[in-house]
């Protein structure tokens, strides 16, 4: 699957007050040029061919990964394999000359339905092609509950992985869902998606920017 998109505009500030002081080099405002995102590749149980979009802010902030069919579950006449599901995205991040971005932080939506004494698994994990750095964390909720979900992941100023300059690299984001049974009752089925049922966007990176070192003429 490929699909370009465009955005462009003013940054905000995506980290609250408190953290560490921002890189010199960091920029108040995003590149005046559009940024363009292509979907690379799409891979993983949790997102068959056709069932995952991105789109980028309208302000240049911020890029959003929406699901369809993103669902794990467990017990009752449930697939043996089906308490376990993936989705990997390979995004090409075309960026203006001169700059490179961040991602400070990771918000995920979704429904759970877990029986009493089940639990369910959302982790993410997130990397430039090529480099060693790798981000990854974990969120887990407990049964009984049958309701909306959400969590974030939020990476401090001095813990940003930059794109390097110069460079063209995918970001590479890997999610998971995991459904485990527990002590709950096998014969109830237990469920954790990827979307909502209001229908919010299921998952929103925000993006830092800033100025590449300038190339020395001589």
């Amino acid at each position: 699957m490929t699909a370009a998109l465009l955005a462009g505009g003013s940054l905000a500030v995506l980290l609250a007050a408190g953290l560490p002081a921002q890189d010199p080099s960091e920029i108040a405002d995003p590149p005046p040029d559009k940024i363009v995102i292509e979907v690379a590749t799409v891979n993983g149980s949790g997102c068959p061919r056709g069932t995952a979009a991105v789109s980028v802010s309208d302000d240049n902030t911020a890029f959003t990964v929406t699901y369809s069919d993103y669902l794990a579950q467990a017990g009752g006449n449930s697939s043996p394999t089906a308490y376990r599901k993936n989705c990997q995205l390979s995004l090409k991040v075309y960026v203006p000359h001169g700059f490179t971005y961040a991602i400070a932080s990771a918000d995920y939506r979704g429904f759970a339905s877990l029986e009493r004494g089940a639990k369910g698994t959302e982790k993410a994990s997130y990397y430039f092609q090529g480099s060693p750095d790798t981000g990854a964390k974990s969120h887990v909720f407990s049964g009984p509950v049958a309701d909306n979900w959400q969590a974030t992941d939020e990476t401090e100023v001095t813990q940003l992985v930059w794109a390097p300059c110069g460079k063209q690299r995918n970001f590479n984001i890997n999610t998971e869902l995991r459904v485990d049974l527990g002590s709950s009752d096998r014969n109830k089925t237990s469920f954790m998606t990827m979307d909502s049922t209001d229908g919010d966007i299921s998952t929103i990176y925000r993006v830092k920017w800033k100025e590449c070192p300038r190339e020395d003429p001589s």
